[in-house]
């Protein structure tokens, strides 16, 4: 039986709690480890003949359980040392301070350590460290130091009590503070009951950080200092010079392993957290050990540690973000590095298959779950625009009026409250596309060993379904590189193209009459503006729900069937009659080779709606397109507004004159004479003049005000000149995209690589990823023969080649080698020119006699090449 005292004869709350955990404490080791005695009767005993093992989160649940029904609690058998805990010291500490509860009094020579072993230690203080690293370094023994980190490491009471910030008072503020003794305990008391506002509490002591950036120290202006009442500063001095000595490394490790499963257990089951903020010290310090990536803590410690991190409550989570992104970069890649090395660790040592799902392996979802708040600190020490956000539509997206009918079947539409946003992000106040540039970049945060072995049609499943049991990596989008994103993207338009034709088919056997399951184009080769713009603009007006069905392209007079490639000529067509600059719907920028919205285009509205559409249509189909904009465009259609900083990639000479206007030593008034008045060119030449503020021709621009001179012309450039174009263009993307999960998973310059693919040709690539069908392979002559051929073409003719093989000149997502081109005989010797399937990639080749033969034929193809017809 125990020797404890009842709870009930606990002099104070505090060592009632104490009591209960150290209670809970002995079940659980008695649970996992036994009480020694081999012939033991205790059912609950791990030394009992008949018990069956269970794991640490088993063994803590029982634990709990045990307490509550006070079962019987084994005496720990003299044959097992230091039973009831990994670190001997604390049973008997246990003891010894209950027995002395039990007294109803404390003697001072009990809370006084001794110089041998520091029994009584119970947290903590970087002169306490050094005390004792100087008394084992004269003695050249350790051993107490490392009893000590044993247990105060392995405890999170004590590491919450360790390393705190000292706050110097004044004899005023001393007399004050004990006047008030007596009420700040009955606070205390109330804030501890009531876990609402107890999570609001927060210490008085500010963050301590080493090496602050000053886009950090800007954010820490704009959110406020985060409190915490740990010395950061002291916790990596004390890790320093400690971490240096191997037996002492290993305390840390030992502890850290003991630790976890209880933290883990205290947020699952006790909500710790919202009792005591200062909680979250038990993370702040452990992160600080620069060794947690080294492989003796990859296989145990640093997994299980993680899993407890990852049961942090949301504002916690919020809280630790926020203090890590005042950290700076150096910081924050240490701590990318920790989680990235356990991910990459825990795969290459597992084989994962569509029957063993990473997804599943507990590791290497809580180091996620742990790297998405390095992700968002990051984001948060990064250069941030919070205020230049672009207006919400008007007006609503028309819903279709299919939606009663698929309530009724049970369809509802997915998303209906808009694309899904991460509960961090929206606890934090920003978004990820907020901020300009992190504190290191996004390509850090991607394991490419886990995307390797993500089997994403099942992830995507888990993603749809949402349920806490299963884990979908695209929640956690900037570990994925972009082509498992696009992947993903591509899972998610083709079910929801299926879904409205299966909707289609069900609304023909109610109605009784026969609807069309694809979004059907007709159009002329030489009216192929007129004939899809007038097309989709009634469906935009009519029926917008059309939009998400299945691209299909019929080009009047012509033969080919649309599985892909008819479809891609299309918006190639559309492409390049759109932004001829005879149009005059976008300007063209000779020295950048970029369009830009023209502001004084005679085309209404509608038109710049139905160009949004396309390029969504594009997105949703999976075809590249040829178009070229600043990179402002995909950050506006992101819901960010365009800036000075923007006008380098869009207006680039406009963006030197006023850089050099900002950077001007001069008198400006004097010297350059200009007023906040500002003049541009309509299409025929003619200026206009545009006032910047009220009566801007009467207010020079000065050396005082220049700043807000080139703010506001920025702001007119980027966003006023072009308002309405914009707005109908970015309304016509989002009919199409309003319900993808685009803008969740992609950052804007992702966006761009989505639609215009990637200007960089890797034929190399493209050769090694190429099949072979018909009677060919690799080592084939005229094969050999080909790839000389292609290799030897300039970039022109390559890009010309790729258009007629695959319907367009870009390389998709990823590269040339994700692109699976197959090269298939067809027949033997003869004049015929090579054809290609651009639905599926191929190219049907015949066998020439000779290279010349080849080079003129491949040639000649692939320079007049254009339209279909059935083979």
């Amino acid at each position: 039986t125990t020797t404890e005292v009842p709870l009930s004869k606990a002099p104070n709350p505090q060592l009632k709690r104490a009591a209960a955990k150290h209670l809970i404490e002995r079940y659980y080791h008695q649970l996992t480890e036994g009480c020694g005695n081999e012939a033991c009767t205790n059912e609950a005993c791990g030394s009992s003949p008949g018990f069956q093992r269970m794991d640490n989160n088993a063994a803590a649940i029982k634990a709990l359980e045990l307490y509550k029904n006070n079962a019987k609690l084994c005496d720990p058998h003299p044959s097992k040392k230091g039973a009831s805990s990994a670190f001997p010291e604390n049973s008997a500490k246990g003891a010894h301070n209950f027995s002395a509860c039990s007294n109803g009094k404390m003697n001072l020579k009990d809370l006084q350590p001794t110089r041998e072993d520091f029994r009584d230690l119970n947290y903590l203080t970087e002169e306490k460290v050094y005390e004792i690293l100087s008394l084992c370094s004269e003695t050249e023994d350790y051993s107490p130091l490392i009893r000590v980190i044993g247990r105060v490491f392995s405890s999170a009471e004590s590491l919450v009590q360790s390393f705190c910030k000292e706050k110097q008072h004044t004899k005023e503020e001393l007399k004050s503070l004990q006047a008030k003794d007596e009420d700040k305990d009955e606070d205390e008391k109330e804030t501890a009951s009531g876990s609402s506002t107890a999570m609001e509490v927060e210490p008085e002591a500010s963050a301590s950080s080493g090496d602050g950036s000053s886009n950090g120290e800007n954010n820490i202006q704009k959110f406020g200092p985060v409190e915490v009442s740990v010395d950061i500063d002291a916790v990596r001095r004390v890790y320093d010079r400690l971490l240096s000595n191997e037996k002492i490394e290993a305390a840390f490790l030992n502890a850290l392993v003991y630790l976890s499963p209880n933290v883990e257990c205290d947020l699952t089951y006790h909500n710790v957290y919202a009792a005591d903020p200062n909680y979250l010290n038990v993370f702040i310090i452990i992160m600080e050990n620069s060794n947690l990536h080294s492989p003796e803590y990859l296989e145990i410690a640093l997994p299980q540690f993680c899993k407890a991190m990852s049961k942090l409550p949301l504002p916690a989570l919020a809280k630790l973000a926020r203090l890590w992104s005042q950290y700076g970069a150096d910081q924050i890649r240490r701590l990318v590095e920790t989680f990235q090395q356990l991910i990459t660790y825990t795969v290459i040592s597992n084989e994962f298959s569509s029957d063993n799902l990473v997804n599943e392996d507990d590791g290497v979802v809580a180091a996620t779950k742990s790297l998405k708040i390095v992700y968002y600190a990051n984001v948060l020490g990064g250069d941030l625009d919070m205020d230049h956000n672009e207006e919400e539509d008007d007006e609503p997206i028309p819903e279709s009026s299919e939606l009663t009918l698929q309530e009724l079947l049970g369809e509802e539409r997915r998303n209906k409250k808009g694309p899904r946003v991460d509960p961090l992000e929206t606890e934090l106040g920003i978004r990820a596309w907020d901020c300009r540039k992190p504190l290191i970049p996004y390509e850090d945060f991607i394991n490419e060993p886990l995307n390797e072995v993500l089997e994403m049609d099942k992830d995507y499943t888990f993603f749809k379904v949402e349920t806490e049991s299963k884990f979908s990596f695209m929640t956690c989008p900037f570990i994925l590189n972009a082509v498992t994103k696009n992947l993903g993207l591509y899972y998610d338009n083709r079910i929801r193209m299926y879904s409205e034709r299966r909707i289609t088919a069900l609304y023909s056997l109610v109605q009784g009459q026969q609807l069309n399951p694809y979004l059907r184009l007709k159009v002329r080769r030489d009216h192929v503006i007129d004939d899809a713009l007038v097309r989709l603009e009634m469906i935009a007006m009519e029926n917008p729900a059309d939009l998400k069905k299945q691209l299909y392209v019929e080009f009047e007079g012509e033969q080919g069937v649309d599985e892909g490639g008819v479809s891609k000529e299309f918006f190639q067509l559309v492409v390049e009659e759109i932004f001829n600059p005879d149009i005059g719907m976008f300007t063209y920028d000779e020295s950048t080779k970029l369009f830009w919205f023209n502001p004084s285009s005679f085309e209404n509205e509608g038109q710049f709606t139905l160009i949004g559409i396309v390029l969504g249509l594009a997105i949703y189909n999976n075809c590249i397109l040829d178009v070229h904009f600043p990179m402002v465009v995909y950050r506006k259609l992101m819901g960010k507004k365009g800036m000075f900083r923007d006008l380098a990639d869009s207006h680039p000479v406009l963006f030197q004159s006023l850089k050099d206007l900002l950077e001007y030593e001069g008198n400006v008034e004097e010297d350059m004479m200009i007023t906040f008045q500002i003049s541009q060119t309509d299409l025929f030449g003619n200026p206009l003049m545009y006032d910047l503020k009220e009566g801007g021709d009467k207010i020079p621009v000065t050396n005082e005000n220049r700043k807000d001179f080139v703010a506001l012309y920025a702001e007119y450039m980027l966003n006023k000149s072009v308002e309405k174009q914009f707005k109908a263009f970015r309304r016509g993307f989002h009919m199409v995209t309003n319900e993808s999960p685009l803008k969740y998973l992609f950052r804007p310059e992702e966006i761009e690589l989505l639609i215009c693919g990637s200007r960089n040709l890797d034929f190399l690539a493209l050769e090694e990823s190429t099949e072979y069908d018909g009677g060919y392979n690799k080592d084939s002559h005229i094969i050999k023969d080909f790839w000389e051929t292609v290799h030897s073409f300039g970039q022109e003719q390559k890009r010309l080649f790729l258009q007629f093989t695959t319907g367009t000149d870009r390389a998709p997502v990823g590269g040339l080698g994700k692109l699976k081109m197959i090269i298939a005989k067809n027949g033997p010797d003869s004049d015929r020119l090579p054809t290609s399937h651009t639905c599926f990639n191929v190219l049907l080749l015949p066998e020439y006699s000779t290279k010349e033969k080849l080079r003129e034929r491949l040639l000649k193809a692939i320079t007049y090449a254009k339209g279909f017809g059935m083979l």
